[in-house]
């Protein structure tokens, strides 16, 4: 039977893949380095593959030491929260919550609002892996917009959380878009989805006459627009509660819908289910 990874090992792969070194990663870990790479070299004989490319710049990981060190990161975040998990359990306070990058510091600020007794723990990753938390067991909900795109793993079900919509956000003092069939003509325009229709909208922007930069992050689209006096797209949910004086949300010249789903096990938990209406009017969206 093989081996299993140990504690150390794991975090010696996290190490190398945030350091870029082998040596740097020992040093971290308090370790030799000819000891960090016997463990690797080890490591390599197990998974049967190359984990890192190394040279005398450094090491850098293959596509397969990439994948061990997410697993790693994945791992490790779970053991790191074994005890507290075990005592807030014995409470019956304690959620697991999930949600992406783009959406985390809009949703999580009202669910910690609208759950003040209970002891969320805040988790950010892509959709698909969230969705794979909530299968295995390590996570109570998760919230995403791709639910509707993916097929869920067995034992999860998503509930609808609300509707938005993408909207142009207006700074203070920025004109507002021309009349025509291509009302932003010639101006640079940030835009921002969180489902996975980014082609979509570029494609409507540059039909409508603009030029589309896309933004990472809904928060670094918004921030864009602001620091450069620009229009943006964004969804309506995204500015909810964090529109500054002279700042306005009008509709976008073109139409395109997004879905908010809360992924859960068939048996969700009812504090959080109870609240999902005032979430959906805190964050500006429909039923």
């Amino acid at each position: 039977m093989t081996s299993l990874p140990a504690v150390e090992d794991l975090r010696l792969v996290q190490a190398i893949v945030r350091t870029g070194a082998v040596g740097t990663a020992a040093r971290e870990l308090r370790i030799s380095q000819p000891s960090a790479s016997q463990r690797l070299a080890r490591l390599e004989r197990l998974c049967g593959t190359k984990l890192f490319e190394r040279d005398t710049r450094g090491a850098r990981p293959t596509l397969a030491g990439s994948e061990l060190g997410r697993r790693a990161d994945h791992i490790l975040s779970h053991l790191e929260e074994v005890y507290d998990a075990t005592r807030a359990a014995a409470s019956g306070r304690r959620l697991v919550i999930g949600t992406f990058a783009s959406m985390a510091p809009i949703l999580f600020p009202v669910l910690d609002a609208d759950l003040p007794e209970t002891d969320i723990v805040q988790q950010v990753d892509h959709g698909h892996f969230l969705v794979e938390r909530v299968a295995e067991g390590t996570m109570d909900a998760a919230f995403i917009a791709i639910a509707e795109q993916m097929t869920l793993p067995r034992g999860t079900v998503s509930r609808r959380v609300g509707r938005d919509d993408l909207v142009l956000f207006v700074p203070n003092g920025v004109p507002l878009p021309g009349p025509g069939k291509q009302p932003l003509k010639d101006r640079l325009v940030p835009f921002s989805t969180y489902d996975r229709g980014s082609e979509e909208v570029q494609a409507h922007l540059v039909a409508a006459g603009a030029t589309a930069r896309r933004g990472v992050t809904l928060g670094t689209t918004v921030t864009m627009a602001r620091r450069r006096s620009h229009l943006a797209v964004v969804p309506r949910s995204a500015l909810a509660t964090e529109l500054l004086p002279g700042e306005r949300l009008i509709p976008a010249p073109f139409r395109y819908k997004l879905t908010l789903l809360v992924v859960t096990t068939p048996t969700p938990p009812k504090v959080l289910m109870t609240q999902l209406p005032r979430i959906r009017k805190t964050l500006n969206l429909l039923p």
